[in-house]
């Protein structure tokens, strides 16, 4: 940007001019400022990401010498007014990232901002991108792509989030880059001098935030992109998906061989197969003659359907979507006017503008069409967009809400508003009911308007473990409702591949299994009595713990923070962290240490962070700070339990709108304080809203030896009648409820079923692991407060 010629301060900051152009410093939050230079008079901006405005800060601003400084209560600008570069420092001084001398600058339309590296610094998050935690060494390229059978290795991929985080020992920063044209990251490919990022066009305008620790970082981050909404319960249940299932027999057959077997699920999908020629907003007469009536005994099963939506419309005559899209000058066009016309599934297609409101509004009046025939969820594929050949001609153009712009600024933000549509369109179509949209493209912001999936991985012991740190990554990326395809798309998984992808995809926020078509069967009985039996272990253990996914939900949706909590976000300064053999492990739900490990192996190695941890299956207890070493058989996943934790649990269910035995379990782990937001609704509805809600913090106090269920909140009747608290690690002589002396009761306790001994031969008996006289008390559930007094 060369030296600065004049600037002048503002009620939110301060702008300016340069020898090449202009450029504006924003004050957005205490911990947020907002950077925008650009070669024009008018800044070019996002309209669709960020969704908040500058707060009113108290900032001081003043110049000595060469130098601008700004200040608020949480960051420390200085800006070289000789060479416009920008340092940002936190309020002691701790020097947090700074430009390198090349700062800010243009090569033809390509602007580009070189940071210079601190040391030792990590750099995470970006959201879907393959690799390795820490992503230094690597550049990556924000271009939403459909990518077919991706590597572990390869970008891009479906969706672009540029947003990342940078950690070093004076403390933790987070940059977000809101330009929608292709971006590129690179954090020192190539380079020992400095990381960059910068797009091929358009301004540089990002937002620098720091707070003190990396989790309020992220959900500043999600401050200024929003936070996700509330799901509805049942689409945190086990959903089932085959490329494709029909006709509508084997539909009805998978659900009711899902109760026969007594395997909780909740969703089936119907992909392109349901319907006509692959036309959107179509059933195919002959394979699903009556769909009405199938989805109306699917939910007698308690079984929801999600329907995929692509959104190519087949350029036929007849075809009403097709007339009214050209009649209504819905499609994107070519500069000339003519539709823009590709090929995919259904053949020669055109495509709904999605950055016109007018378009968004006619998808959600055509999403009608399914949910009178009783969808319930919205499944956004190929909206990249992706066609035959897998190269959109960039001269295409898009209304970007009468903003006219190329494919070029578009394509990143194509497929998030066509997740936009299909929210705003199941809302319209059933007002009173949370929706649920899975899209599988998607920019900043994503996370307001649908779930993600990870795209068509492969069935590969290598990508089991990438889906691992791909949703890690959304989730520190603002994106919390994400998942991958269990058992892989495509190729087929073995025995033990299958096994123990469910187990851990049993703690993850999206829980689906997936499959390509001519291949073999997928489901969860498909590779025999011991997988299936695994399977079912770990899927009911994800509906027991429903009320905890349930309240941690609500966390994601009031914090942002994530359900699969990559280790950075707790112990980024810790080093064994980003190592190759640990850097898969993550805390699921604030409570679990999840380490995910290949099928074939019998035992691995778990490094085991700052804290005391319980193996989760016989409450084992080991200190924190070091490598051990695990039995891993297919049946019992490396799951531990920090000190201090609590989660609850309920009784088996079959599906999440099934009546539970009325009694919450509540877990509690000794070794530290504690504290665990239990939340309930109706599960569906936006009455919560309206204070129809219960939720109340239960505290675990060492000092005081107490557990602590402070007065609960809302107004919604809880789902339970009595408690029953269970006691991990402690010594307990006696127990006191509200300072009167209770019994306490011994059992035996297994997170786990035993497996059946099919083969009766000893060399074949199964593991089964079990907690010995685990101590707990029973007590009527009330909204009142109540004290546990623990004496040892």
């Amino acid at each position: 940007m060369n030296e600065i010629i004049s600037w002048e301060k503002t009620q939110i900051g301060f702008l300016g001019k340069t020898e090449i152009g202009s450029f504006q410093v924003t004050v957005y939050q205490t911990g947020i400022i907002r950077i925008q230079a650009s070669r024009f008079p008018q800044f070019d901006t996002n309209p669709y990401s960020v969704i908040s405005s500058p707060e009113e800060i108290d900032f001081d601003l003043h110049q000595e010498g060469e130098f601008l400084f700004l200040s608020t209560s949480k960051i420390k600008l200085r800006l070289n007014l000789s060479n416009f570069n920008f340092s940002f420092f936190d309020f002691q001084d701790q020097l947090l990232n700074e430009d390198d001398s090349f700062g800010t600058a243009w090569m033809g339309t390509e602007v580009t901002c070189y940071k210079k590296v601190q040391e030792n610094e990590k750099f995470i998050g970006l959201g879907e991108k393959t690799g390795n935690l820490n992503r230094f060494g690597k550049a990556f390229v924000n271009w939403n792509t459909d990518y077919f059978a991706y590597g572990v290795e390869d970008d891009p991929l479906y969706m672009s989030i540029p947003f990342y985080l940078g950690i070093h020992q004076k403390g933790a920063y987070g940059i977000y880059l809101d330009n929608t044209h292709k971006s590129v990251f690179n954090f020192g490919a190539s380079t020992d001098r400095f990381i960059s990022f910068g797009a091929e066009d358009g301004d540089l305008d990002y937002y620098f935030i720091h707070e003190p620790t990396v989790s309020e970082i992220i959900s500043s981050y999600t401050s200024l992109t929003g936070k996700m909404k509330m799901p509805p319960k049942w689409a945190l249940g086990f959903q089932q998906c085959r490329y494709s299932y029909y006709p509508d027999k084997e539909v009805t057959t998978l659900a009711q061989t899902f109760r026969d077997k007594n395997i909780p699920s909740d969703v089936i999908y119907l992909d392109i197969h349901h319907m006509e020629e692959y036309k959107v907003f179509t059933f195919d007469g002959i394979k699903f003659p009556d769909p009405k009536s199938m989805i109306l005994h699917l939910k007698s099963l308690g079984f929801r359907v999600v329907v995929i939506m692509d959104p190519g419309i087949k350029k036929e005559k007849g075809y009403t979507p097709y007339e009214d899209g050209v009649a209504n000058g819905l499609f994107v066009k070519y500069p000339d006017g003519e539709d823009y016309i590709a090929q995919v599934w259904p053949g020669w297609c055109a495509f709904p503008d999605f950055t016109k409101e007018k378009t968004r509004k006619w998808w959600g009046d055509k999403m009608k069409f399914y949910t009178e025939a009783g969808v319930d969820g919205f499944w956004a594929d190929m909206n990249e967009p992706a066609s035959w050949g897998q190269f959109t001609p960039n001269l295409i153009e898009f209304d970007m809400d009468g903003n006219p712009a190329s494919h070029r600024k578009s394509r990143n933000i194509y497929g998030m508003l066509m997740a936009k549509s299909a929210n705003e369109g199941a809302i319209q179509q059933k007002s009173a009911e949370r929706p649920f949209v899975l899209t599988r493209s998607g920019f900043a912001g994503i996370q307001r308007y649908a779930a993600a999936w990870t795209g068509d991985n492969q069935a590969s012991e290598e990508h089991m473990l990438l889906g691992v740190r791909l949703v890690n990554s959304l989730g520190l990326s603002g994106v919390p409702f994400s998942g991958y395809d269990v058992g892989g798309f495509a190729g087929e998984a073995s025995k033990s591949l299958y096994a123990r992808w469910m187990s851990i995809g049993a703690f993850s926020p999206f829980y689906r299994a997936h499959s390509m078509i001519n291949s073999k069967d997928a489901e969860p009985w498909a590779f025999g009595e011991e997988v299936e039996e695994i399977s079912r272990n770990y899927i009911k253990l994800r509906y027991q713990l429903l009320p905890t996914i349930y309240s941690k939900f609500h966390k994601a949706a009031s914090c942002g923070l994530p359900l699969s909590s990559s280790l950075a976000i707790d112990y980024g300064q810790d080093e064994k962290i980003y190592q190759s053999a640990f850097q898969n492990q993550y805390i699921f739900c604030d409570t679990f240490l999840v380490a995910p490990t290949e099928s074939h192996k019998e035992i691995t190695k778990v490094y085991l962070p700052e804290g005391s941890w319980y193996y989760l299956y016989s409450d084992e207890k080991t200190e924190g700070k070091q490598t051990i070493y695990q039995d891993c058989p297919l049946s019992y996943l490396p799951v531990y339990v920090k000190a201090g934790s609590i989660f609850s649990m309920q009784s088996e269910v079959l599906y999440t709108e099934q009546k539970n035995d009325g009694i919450l379990k509540i877990h509690v782990y000794a070794g530290a304080d504690g504290q665990f937001e239990h939340y309930e609704d109706d599960g569906f509805s936006w009455e919560f809203q309206n204070g129809k809600y219960h939720k109340r913090i239960i505290e675990l106090k060492t000092d005081s030896k107490a557990l602590i269920f402070h007065k609960a909140e809302g107004d919604y009747e809880s789902d339970y009648k009595k408690v029953q608290v269970f006691f991990h690690g402690f010594h307990i002589d006696e127990i006191k409820l509200n300072g009167v002396s209770k019994t306490l009761t011994y059992s035996h306790f297994s997170f786990l079923d035993k497996l059946t001994e099919f083969d009766p031969l000893p060399e074949s008996e199964h593991p089964f692991i079990s907690i010995e006289s685990l101590p707990f008390i029973e007590f009527n559930y009330t909204n009142n407060h109540v004290i546990i007094s623990v004496l040892n």
